[in-house]
């Protein structure tokens, strides 16, 4: 039989020394279903240098101590350079860092690669599958033994085949906060109890469990019994894996009794980028999200809610965090409590409105389960969008190295005329430096390092720093940079003629919204001291034409009679007069070869003498605040 399924969450296990992939995930008929693929293994690849035939003599020495499947000679790439490699199979991921260190230090072993991917995310980059999107696999369904908290539970006869990310199912969603009894500051839960549990579901149930006096078991209780019983598959909080979870995890063991609310069963447990894996569902820390909203300076959960139009701190009660214990300790004062508890629930599940739908597509596009999406860095995110992207090329995964920071000049930024100016347009070049990085060839592989023969001819070198880049063959980073803005192209084409507020519209918005953001995102990358992919020169050459092209642009607009106000990474800001503001844009489509639109105009804008600090009004008569403390706003 066939099953279609969404993909909500992943893990893995070792089960009698083999491995198993759980792929845990909603049916397009609504039963929530895992699907265990027992038939993938781990590999490693190595370098071999000089005879590669004794080196994998060398290797076959440890088959039987490390459970070696099988040794293969492959022809890949690194850093563009095709490579011969061996591909080592193994029995076990658990063997795969032992075997690495005992291989590094092999005669004739110049480097091991991919050793340190995480079992079930190479199993989903090896075999094309997406979280948050929709699969398609031949299943047999077998007995549930381990009790897992699912409708049915399938044996996978297939691989599973991606369909799409399509419209996701409707997803049960459970909204949590907790407040501490404080009355020595910061709460210490080995000491002071849970007051207050509240959750907001998304069947519209507001549910409060209230603890009796001091003694917080029979809250915590009631709050797991109603979560089990929802079965939510994306729980969402804010600071949840900071402080709620950790916190809740620290008074059970008080009371000696076990969070088990995950769909494997087991307690929340802490994982990769600080986050709590809850395994079958989605755990989604929605300050992750918040931490992204520049214009939010104080990220509290009443202020961001304010800010994206969740609910006006005006309208709902406010307490101070400090005073949390005399509004417990108060009889008269207790129900303002449990009123600014419920706030807090609903403001989490209003924020959850705004970020999931961003969150599903963005992990989706890069890779990451979406309860680890939001928690890892964009360097993380691009990382991973990268690594896929090496698989579907060919290209070996480089190991991360530890090395130290490097600084290098950035995009230009020029000082605003500080005033309030009227008629001003914004001139924002569309995914400049995604587009100047596929232009000049800008990637590691291409990278020529001084004093490396090369024909002039051959290479773009980069302004001011002098970085050198081969135009021919195209790059990784250019390879995919076109993938990303062509995708990005064809999502928009798709956008046209919907209805702006149908879901259709509404999902593939969100859509391309990430990959504008992995896109952009993509030269910042490589000058992150963590990257697999680092190559400080990649980032210094973007920015060196990036501020070409700003100085360019500036110089043409002065040409025509504009005046500019202000410049930014890559936008300028003029005096708006639509004649000459056309002829510039056409000049700079014609010289330059970049696309630039008028991508707003104020009218009025008020500068302070910082830089990145200003507020306009706009046309429509929304109020536009960059850098400055914001109190409303779009954060689309």
């Amino acid at each position: 039989m066939r099953v279609r399924f969404w993909l909500l969450d992943a893990s893995y296990d070792v089960v009698g020394g083999a491995p198993e992939v759980r792929l845990w995930g909603i049916a397009d008929d609504g039963r929530r279903i895992v699907v265990v693929d027992k038939s993938f293994r781990p590999y490693i690849y190595v370098l071999p240098k000089g005879d590669v035939k004794r080196v994998v003599e060398r290797i076959s020495r440890y088959a039987n101590k490390y459970n070696i499947l099988s040794i293969e000679r492959v022809s890949k790439k690194y850093f563009g350079r095709p490579v011969e490699a061996l591909k080592i199979t193994l029995a076990s991921p658990r063997i795969v860092p032992q075997l690495r260190e005992a291989i590094a230090r092999l005669e004739g072993v110049e480097e091991v690669l991919e050793a340190d991917i995480r079992f079930y995310m190479r199993y989903m980059i090896d075999n094309d599958i997406h979280p948050c999107g929709w699969h398609e696999v031949e299943v047999e369904e077998v007995i549930n033994e381990r009790k897992w908290r699912v409708d049915a539970v399938y044996l996978a006869k297939s691989t599973p085949r991606y369909l799409g990310s399509s419209n996701p199912p409707e997803l049960r969603v459970y909204a949590f906060d907790i407040e501490c009894y404080n009355p020595y500051g910061e709460p210490n839960p080995e000491r002071d109890p849970i007051i207050v549990i509240t959750v907001k579901r998304s069947d519209g149930q507001v549910k409060t469990f209230v603890a009796d006096d001091k003694n917080d078991r029979e809250a915590i209780r009631q709050f797991v019994e109603d979560l089990l019983s929802f079965d939510p598959d994306v729980v969402v909080g804010y600071n949840s894996n900071r402080f709620d979870w950790p916190y809740l995890l620290a008074r059970c063991r008080v009371h000696r009794i076990r969070l088990d609310v995950s769909r494997g069963g087991g307690e929340p447990a802490p994982s990769v980028y600080g986050h709590y894996s809850v395994v079958g569902r989605a755990n989604v820390d929605l300050y992750d999200f918040a931490e992204e909203i520049g214009e939010v300076k104080v990220k509290t959960l009443e202020n961001v809610a304010d800010y994206l139009g969740v609910r006006k701190k005006s309208e709902r009660t406010l307490i101070e965090g400090a005073r949390i214990h005399e509004y417990w300790d108060d009889p008269a004062k207790r129900p303002i409590l449990l009123r600014y508890a419920i706030d807090d629930a609903e403001s989490t599940y209003g924020l959850g409105e705004k970020f999931l739908p961003f969150a599903i597509q963005l992990s989706n596009i890069v890779g990451l389960t979406l309860d680890q999406v939001g928690a890892a860095s964009v360097g993380y995110r691009v990382e991973w969008y990268l690594m896929r992207e090496a698989y579907r090329f060919s290209e070996l995964i480089p190991n991360r190295v530890e090395r130290p920071y490097e600084t290098y000049r950035g995009a230009i930024v020029l000082k605003p005329r500080p005033g309030i100016h009227e008629d001003i347009a914004v001139l924002d070049f569309s995914s400049m430096y995604p587009n100047l990085m596929i232009k000049y060839n800008i990637s590691p592989d291409t990278y020529v390092p001084p004093g490396e023969p090369v024909d002039p001819g051959e290479v773009y070198v980069a302004p001011e720093v002098g970085h050198r880049f081969r135009k021919r063959p195209p790059g990784f980073y250019k390879r995919v940079l076109e993938s990303l803005l062509k995708a990005r192209g064809e999502v928009r084409g798709k956008m046209r003629g919907l209805d702006p507020e149908s879901p259709e519209y509404r999902v593939l918005d969100e859509r391309q919204k990430a990959l504008k953001v992995i896109a952009n995102a993509t030269y910042g990358y490589c000058g992150w001291v963590g990257a697999r992919w680092y190559k400080r020169e990649v980032a210094e050459a973007t920015t060196a034409w990036g501020r070409r092209v700003i100085t360019e642009t500036i110089r043409m607009a002065r040409d025509l009679g504009l005046r500019v106000i202000y410049g930014d990474t890559d936008s300028i800001f003029v005096k708006y007069e639509p004649e000459k503001v056309g002829k510039l844009i056409e000049a700079i489509n014609e010289k330059l070869n970049l696309d630039i639109k008028v991508d707003k105009v104020y009218r009025k804008v008020f500068f302070t003498e910082a830089k990145k600090r200003y507020c306009g009004l706009l046309e429509d008569g929304r109020v536009d605040v960059v850098g400055l403390e914001a109190v409303r706003g779009d954060w689309a």
